[in-house]
Parts: C-alpha cells; sequence; structure tokens
C-alpha cells in the first residue's frame, strides 16, 4: 500500500486540518510489546536527517513509514516496535523537526499548526503542548507530537512564533493555541 505524499500546509485551513488530524490513523504503537530483537542500525540527526548504517535514508515515503512505527520507551530509549520486532534507533535530540507554521486568530482566539520533517500534521494545544527546555547549548523549543515524542521546532518557525507574540503586545511573551498558553521566553 503506497503512502500518499503529505498535504501541503499553505493549502489547507485550519478546520481541514483538524479533519485530516481526526482521520489520521497510526499503528497502536503502545500496544505491542514485542522482544528487544537488537539494533535497527539507523539514527535520528539533530537536524532530522534519517540515517541506516550511515547513509541518510532518501527515500521520503521511507521514513515516514518507519516514523509510524517509532515509540519512546519508559526509560527514555527509543525503538522502531511492529507486533513481533523491538529494534533500537538512536535519536540525537528529537525525533521530528517542526519545519512550517500555519496561524489563525489573534490572542486566545488564535489557532497553530505545524508541519513536520515527515509532512505529519500537529496542531499545537493542551495535548500538544509548546516547550522550551534546558540544553547544554541554551534553551531550544519543542512541539510534542504523541507519546513522549517530540518535534524541535526549526529556527525559522521559532522566529516566526516570536515575531507573533510580540505583535500582540501581550504582558507576557507567548502564544495561545486551542485555548492553552505557551510562554516562549522561558517563563512560565
Amino acid at each position: 500500500m503506497p503512502m500518499e505524499p503529505p498535504p501541503d500546509l499553505a493549502s489547507l485551513s485550519l478546520p481541514d486540518i483538524a479533519r485530516l488530524l481526526s482521520e489520521k490513523r497510526l499503528p497502536p504503537v503502545e500496544q505491542w510489546n514485542p522482544d528487544h530483537c537488537g539494533d535497527s542500525d539507523m539514527r535520528i540527526a539533530r537536524d532530522g536527517t534519517w540515517f541506516h548504517q550511515g547513509s541518510p535514508i532518501g527515500r521520503e515515503a521511507m521514513v515516514r513509514l518507519f516514523s509510524t512505527i517509532l515509540r519512546r520507551e519508559s526509560d527514555g530509549s527509543y525503538v522502531l516496535v511492529t507486533p513481533v520486532e523491538k529494534l533500537s534507533i538512536e535519536v540525537e535530540d528529537a525525533p521530528f523537526i517542526a519545519v512550517e507554521l500555519k496561524t489563525q486568530g489573534e490572542g486566545r482566539a488564535r489557532s497553530m499548526a505545524f508541519r513536520l520533517n515527515t509532512g505529519d500534521l500537529v496542531a499545537a494545544g493542551p495535548d500538544n503542548p509548546l516547550i522550551l527546555r534546558e540544553t547544554p547549548d541554551g534553551p531550544h523549543p519543542y512541539l510534542h507530537v504523541r507519546g513522549g515524542l517530540d518535534a524541535l521546532i526549526a529556527r525559522s518557525v521559532y522566529y516566526e512564533l516570536m515575531n507573533l507574540a510580540l505583535d500582540e503586545n501581550a504582558d507576557a511573551v507567548g502564544l495561545w493555541s486551542d485555548g492553552a498558553f505557551f510562554a516562549l521566553d522561558g517563563s512560565a
């Protein structure tokens, strides 16, 4: 069954995005508990590039497919899991990169959606918060995707978020999305 190419975020309205998200069915990886079978010889680099045996995976459809069976374990490690197999995968930072933003409304009425480097769409809100995390090289912004998996927000997207927040001249530097407020300056 061939995977369809990801939709173009710019051509979608936020209601279209919400409909697509409600229709998306991911494999129930959290329900699969096979024995650990070893290492996948795969790595997701900090820039979001997927590698197998040291070479980049050039087929986007293959990366999208692997991303659907990715799971974070309770010890913080990452695995690729099917009903019969579980293989370790190295993740240098976050398994996804938020590469594009779509926003509608202002203030408390704002809604935001992000396109990930895998083509997936994620709507920011209470279940998918924006988070600033301290790292050895300073704070980095992330978006919660699902089940312990996060997306690093690309620098250009973070600048876009900050410009929106500063343009709103609010008391706190941050943005609302789907009824939740997300501080973008490390406070809160």
